[in-house]
């Protein structure tokens, strides 16, 4: 569902590709974000500093990291000096697991590889806008490429799921984005309406979230007493994860 006008979140999208900077800038504002595009780093300094002076700034920004003049590693450096900036989810060609790595220390929000799913893509700018509006600390307190809950072992990057016996557990897209959604936000109570927006698809239905659900639970259960009971029903509110979470 696009967002009230009165509430659009800036986001610039920063990729040398003029087909993708069309697509996903037409496809976002159709959902209801305010889009600008630049092609390389320095028009999207002059778009930065423009919106600053403005005192409009963006709350996101998509950035590719084969830009024409400068790396966009250097680049996410680069911005990540400052404390105050932008949320940044890299889109990238470079999907390898270290190009993951590298880019998610050097202080991504979130990685997606090309080609995506504009579906996905919508869904990880919800959670990391909605992730920075609930907890405004959260832009200087990273989140670990690798956690542990209850004696499981999640690695974000590799996408990778295992038990406490040390079992693989594979995972679907959906099944990830919401195990890793519960894993950001431990002890909160998640609704519905927010699980059907991150999983891309919110005019399916609270009973697709619920199937999800389901099946994510049954995963859980796998070499684990307790594993199906991890992700808890809220009576009129939604669902939560009950573990602890820790950055391995």
């Amino acid at each position: 569902m696009p967002l009230a006008t009165e509430a659009k979140p800036r986001i610039l999208l920063i990729d040398d590709d003029p087909g993708i900077r069309a697509l996903v800038s037409a496809f976002l504002m159709r959902e209801g974000y305010d889009m600008s595009v630049a092609a390389d780093s320095v028009e999207m300094a002059q778009i930065l500093s423009a919106a600053e002076v403005e005192g409009r700034p963006f709350q996101l920004l998509i950035l590719d990291l084969m830009l024409p003049n400068e790396s966009g590693l250097e680049v996410l450096k680069r911005l990540r000096k400052r404390a105050d900036g932008p949320a940044i989810i890299v889109l990238s060609a470079m999907g390898e697991v270290a190009d993951r790595v590298a880019g998610l220390e050097l202080g991504a929000d979130d990685y997606l590889a090309k080609p995506c799913n504009p579906r996905e893509l919508l869904a990880r700018v919800r959670a990391v806008l909605r992730r920075r509006q609930s907890d405004p600390k959260a832009k200087s307190r990273p989140i670990g490429l690798a956690v542990g809950f209850a004696g499981w072992r999640l690695d974000r990057v590799r996408r990778e799921l295992r038990s406490p016996g040390g079992i693989q557990v594979s995972l679907s897209d959906g099944e990830f984005l919401l195990l890793n959604h519960f894993i950001e936000h431990p002890g909160e109570t998640l609704s519905r309406e927010a699980l059907l927006e991150l999983s891309g698809q919110p005019e399916s239905g609270d009973r697709s979230i619920d199937v999800q659900i389901s099946r994510l639970r049954r995963k859980l259960s796998c070499d684990s007493s307790d594993g199906g009971d991890l992700i808890r029903t809220v009576r009129n509110g939604g669902y939560m994860m009950k573990a602890e979470v820790r950055t391995l």
